[in-house]
């Protein structure tokens, strides 16, 4: 069965050999290309279209921010998804990786079968937050980044996909949204899609850090102005 083809981008060959080797010990993972900077990983994007780009952020040339800011906004590589693999867990690099579009956020010391799911999740469509991740968008917006900014963007939600949209932003899977509102997890993956639909972003990564901004959520997970 045809799986994720996968393009690695890191400027440390140890390293890219290494994930080769972890993601290719599973049948549907194939890598078919590695990238030692920025501009390799964007030229050798355009040329292959892999399903999903795991991205390393320093490296020279231009570091893996500025790579995946291009390949997320050329509208020719709409379906690669970037997912950002990297040592420096700061909340810099998450906010600027999360606002630029990329469909995850790792840290490299992630476990073999954890890096092969997430390149699954990523090529399915789906946003692959880690829970620390999550956990540091909160804490962000708990230190108070400012007041919240309205979004007219909102008004197009329903009152579910409004409930539906704040536990995305609490790191809610579709499995737990079914649970929390009662609802098929099918159902729940549809509002997802929708609200993602409504809210010209481009994942649920960019759901969450919309919730936050626009206050239709607040850290502690109590929902923002109804507006």
């Amino acid at each position: 069965m045809t799986g994720p083809r996968v393009l690695l981008a890191d400027d440390q060959h140890l390293v890219r050999a290494g994930l080769r080797s972890l993601l290719e010990k599973a049948d549907d993972i194939a890598v078919v290309a590695e990238a030692a900077d920025g501009l390799e990983a964007v030229a050798l994007t355009r040329r292959l279209r892999p399903d999903v780009v795991l991205m390393d952020i320093r490296m020279p040339g231009i570091d893996g921010l500025e790579a995946a800011r291009r390949i997320i906004g050329d509208p020719g590589l709409s379906a690669v998804r970037v997912v950002i693999l990297t040592t420096f867990v700061m909340d810099e690099y998450i906010f600027a990786a999360l606002r630029a579009g990329a469909a995850g956020f790792l840290a490299k010391d992630v476990r073999p079968d954890e890096l092969r799911a997430a390149v699954r999740v990523a090529a399915a469509g789906e946003a692959l937050l880690a829970p620390e991740v999550t956990r540091r968008v909160i804490e962000h917006f708990s230190r108070g980044p400012g007041p919240p900014r309205p979004d007219g963007r909102l008004a197009a939600l329903t009152g579910r996909e409004r409930e539906v949209m704040a536990a995305v932003a609490a790191g809610a899977s579709n499995q737990e949204i079914a649970e929390r509102l009662h609802m098929s997890p099918l159902t729940a993956k549809t509002h997802v899609t929708r609200i993602i639909g409504k809210l010209g972003v481009r994942d649920r990564a960019q759901v969450v850090v919309l919730a936050y901004e626009a206050g239709l959520v607040r850290p502690g997970g109590s929902g923002g102005p109804p507006g």
